[in-house]
Formats: C-alpha cells, structure tokens, sequence
C-alpha cells in the first residue's frame, strides 16, 4: 500500500478517541500497520475491527501508559504480530478542572504529571530500547499549545506539556546520531471528548478561543493526526527535536 507511511510499524497511545483514533486511521490509510494502544478495550476493539474491514493492518493492547508492564506489553504487540517498531505516536493525556493552584488537590497534580509526562517517560524509554534494536525509527509525542504559552487550563497540565517539549528535545538530542528522531506537536483547540467536556463546564470558551485564533475555528482530530504522520514519515527525515504548533496560527498572537 502506497503513502507516506507505507510499510512502517507504528503504536499509537491514546488511540481509543480523539487525535488518537483520528491517527490510527490516517496513520493506516498512509500505509502504516497500526498498533492501537488506550484503556478502554471495547472502542480499541471497534476501531481495529473497522480498520481491518478496509484492509489495513491493524492490532491492539490494552494499556495503560503509567503502568511500565503495560508500556511494555504494547511494544511487544508490535513486535510480535508485525515484526518491528518503526514508528510510535505517544498521544495519551489527561486533563483536569480549571481550578486555581491554591485551592488544587495535590492528587489532581499527581495524575496529571503521572499521564501526561511520566507517561511519555515510560513509553519512550521503551519505544526507543526496540527502536535502537531495530536500526531506528521515529517518536512524535503529543504536547500542546499549552506546552509553549500559559493557557487557561489548569496549572499542572500547563507545566507537564511544557516538560513534554523538554522530554522531547532531550530525546531527540541523545539518539540522534543513532537513526531515532524525536518530535512533538502542540495542538491547538481541537474537537475531541476532552474538549467538548471542558467546553460544556465553560460556556462561551470555544468562541472565546475562536476569537484568539487567526483561523478562528476548531480543529478536526484528522488535522493534527495528519501533521503527526508527516513528522513520523520519512518526509521529514531532516527534522528532530521540534515542536511544531498545529494550532491555526494561536501561538502567533
């Protein structure tokens, strides 16, 4: 199958909704054997089962990325049914109320930094062991706009995407020189169960941030999916250690 990823062996955390899932179908429509990894089995299951009713090579390992066996177990799904990890899209995150720092539990900051940072610890550190095994490949990890300005999200969100793009750099300039790439994404407001969560609690958010954005809508899943899969291609085999905003120009402002 021809595309951008044609041939490439790709794991996908996050992958039950949203950018996630979004990626999965791009990521297989550009030629990538998919492996989806989330915590919840059944939409993991639907979205494999309509993958591979297209043709496309597609499995799945119920995970949770702050469970190391877990991380572990999704690499060797990989390996396993398709013989490699050539690619990996760490994308599963977590947000949280907008509550003042002040008034915060500390538990709230706790499973948000365990998501959102340890998370892309853990699958990394896993992802690039099989990579350098295998010759290399090419990490993309999800932070956001809200990992290179101050958003109005709550604050530990704020600080553990900032450290995804410091995760991110540090990755990248450490096995550079051993065929691995390491990128992330920043998205801006983009439709997904998250979202449409926080936007429900925030009456007027979605048009508040509209106002903000120079393209002044939402965005799709498929939008960002689609820059994760040109960072994981070898379209962009000269680039490593970016963050690149997918946000309709917010960061601009």
């Amino acid at each position: 199958m021809s595309g951008i990823l044609s041939g490439k062996v790709a794991l996908i955390t996050g992958a039950s909704s949203g950018i996630g899932a979004a990626a999965a179908r791009v990521f297989a429509r550009e030629g990538a054997a998919v492996v989806l990894a989330a915590r919840r089995e059944r939409e993991l299951r639907d979205l494999v089962d309509e993958l591979t009713a297209k043709g496309f090579e597609a499995a799945y390992s119920v995970t949770d990325v702050t469970r190391p066996e877990e991380v572990e177990r999704a690499v060797s799904t990989a390996v396993g049914d398709y013989g490699r990890l050539d690619v990996a899209f760490n994308n599963a995150g977590l947000g949280a109320e907008q509550t003042p720092m002040h008034l915060m539990d500390d538990e709230v900051f706790d499973a948000i930094v365990e998501v959102n940072l340890r998370g892309v610890w853990l699958c990394m550190s896993r992802q690039i062991r099989q990579m350098l095994a295998g010759g290399g490949g090419a990490i993309v990890n999800t932070s956001s706009v809200g990992g290179l300005v101050a958003t109005p999200v709550a604050a530990p969100y704020v600080i553990a995407k900032h450290a995804v793009v410091g995760a991110t750099r540090a990755a990248a300039a450490e096995y550079a020189k051993q065929g691995i790439r390491v990128n992330a994404i920043a998205p801006g407001t983009t439709r997904s169960e998250m979202i449409e969560a926080w936007f429900a609690l925030r009456p007027g958010m979605e048009e508040l941030l509209h106002a903000v954005t120079p393209q002044g809508r939402t965005a799709e899943p498929e939008e960002v999916a689609e820059a994760a899969a040109w960072l994981a291609s070898d379209r962009a085999s000269f680039v490593t250690g970016v963050t690149l905003p997918v946000d309709g120009g917010y960061t601009l402002i």
